[in-house]
């Protein structure tokens, strides 16, 4: 009698157990808010981008999208928190070229591994930057650049916006590649290059491309080259570095990602929104009044992209000897 009784209390005991695991399965997502965090400054440039898409996200899936800001350390404070989260779709990273792909190689130690740590969701937006000088500086294409400071080693400086910034990796490799020597001037913001750049304190710049498009329209720059692989849409008539020198691609980068362990599921629900709402054409539009080119790619080509990155941007620390 003893071990009848036993057996059915181990068989209700295995039943509950495997409806309990079944309606924990089953639980839906999002059932609370879910927090994106952005590494940068409140109120910044990184904000305006994804607050649009998380009020977006918000209304489809019926949970609040909350942007927590926890910036610092280049952004390495806001991935390093989202690495060690939970993964269960609840805490996203607003992740940027920067912190993914260019901290982990200027530092011997890095908080995070970029590949093993999280899961890629989608890549928002790229950004070209465009590499500008003088409308009165000699040097009319980017050949010419070349070939103006071959001829006057160390007296062409190039800004940036701070050391191991894409925009001082963009000129160091830059001057590697074309075995050219230009001096590097770290500033604290992009204004602060236009106006020496106008002022002819510096000679040339890789810029972002909503910063300066009034100021080539006007002539007061003259743009050179792009950065990206392939011709900007913002800026058509201008050739690519790559062009010149075959196989540059310095292009800065905005997605979302997820810790890693983050359900497929979950992935594939917020990569498909998201590249949904990027064909809005008011987000669309906004995006590309400010230098950005909306993007909705796969997780899997999102995930190609950071791979390669890795190895670009660790090619442009050492180009740039930026020792720790």
């Amino acid at each position: 009698m003893f071990p009848m009784a036993l057996r059915c209390t181990l068989l209700l005991i295995l039943i509950t157990g495997s409806v309990f695991k079944a309606s924990f399965a089953a639980e839906p997502w999002p059932n609370r808010p879910v927090i994106i965090v952005n590494p940068w400054a409140a109120g910044g440039p990184a904000e305006g981008i994804i607050r649009p898409i998380a009020d977006k996200l918000s209304s489809k899936f019926g949970q609040p999208f909350i942007i927590d800001t926890k910036s610092g350390a280049n952004g390495t404070i806001g991935a390093a928190f989202v690495a060690r989260a939970k993964p269960d779709g609840h805490t996203l990273l607003f992740a940027h070229v920067g912190p993914i792909a260019i901290s982990p190689a200027l530092s011997p130690k890095p908080p995070y591994d970029s590949l093993r740590d999280f899961v890629p969701i989608v890549q928002i937006s790229s950004s070209p930057t465009v590499l500008v000088v003088r409308s009165d500086f000699p040097a009319k294409t980017l050949n010419e650049l070349i070939s103006y400071s071959k001829v006057n080693p160390g007296k062409v400086a190039y800004g940036s916006v701070g050391i191991g910034s894409s925009t001082h990796l963009a000129g160091a490799t830059l001057a590697q590649s074309a075995k050219i020597e230009m001096i590097h001037v770290p500033y604290r913001g992009s204004s602060l290059i236009n106006t020496d750049l106008l002022g002819g304190q510096i000679q040339t710049a890789f810029v972002g491309v909503a910063g300066v498009k009034g100021l080539i329209k006007d002539g007061r720059l003259r743009a050179l080259a792009v950065s990206e692989s392939n011709r900007s849409d913002i800026l058509p008539d201008v050739p690519t570095v790559a062009e010149t020198i075959p196989g540059f691609q310095m292009t800065t980068w905005y997605g979302l990602m997820a810790p890693a362990g983050t359900s497929p599921d979950i992935v594939s629900k917020l990569q498909s929104e998201v590249a949904l709402i990027l064909k809005n054409p008011e987000i669309a539009s906004r995006m590309r009044d400010n230098g950005l080119v909306p993007e909705g790619s796969t997780s899997q080509s999102f995930a190609e992209l950071i791979k390669g990155d890795l190895s670009r941007w660790s090619a442009a620390v050492k180009a740039a000897d930026i020792k720790d």
